[in-house]
């Protein structure tokens, strides 16, 4: 099934707004972005979604509680960062990711595995 309905979590403002404007571009509908673990919380509980892009570092916040209920209602996701994945929660290491600089090609080729 194509992804139409794709979750953006960031907490870096133009880095939100590029994620959002590739996927518009390309047809696909974006929930926020959201910048915060509430926030993405309240999206997933709330909003009907194909998948997701999770910012691996949220201003200090931790994000596995946003990997573990995306992951509880098999909703598949990327993270998108700047680190490595030695970096991402050991849980998660083999979850795409999608590396900052990244190119809108990098961003539609992680949703087009959704």
């Amino acid at each position: 099934m194509a992804a139409t309905r794709i979750l953006v979590v960031e907490d870096e403002f133009l880095i939100a707004l590029d994620i959002a404007g590739v996927l518009e571009q390309a047809g696909i509908a974006v929930i926020g972005p959201v910048g915060t673990v509430t926030e993405a919380m309240n999206a997933i509980a709330h909003e009907e979604m194909s998948g997701a892009l999770l910012d691996a570092h949220l201003a200090g916040e931790p994000v596995v509680r946003i990997a573990d209920a995306l992951k509880a209602k098999a909703i598949p996701f990327a993270f998108v960062s700047g680190y490595g994945l030695e970096q991402l929660p050991a849980a998660y290491r083999g979850v795409p990711l999608v590396k900052k600089p990244f190119t809108g090609k990098d961003l539609l080729d992680a949703v087009a595995r959704f």
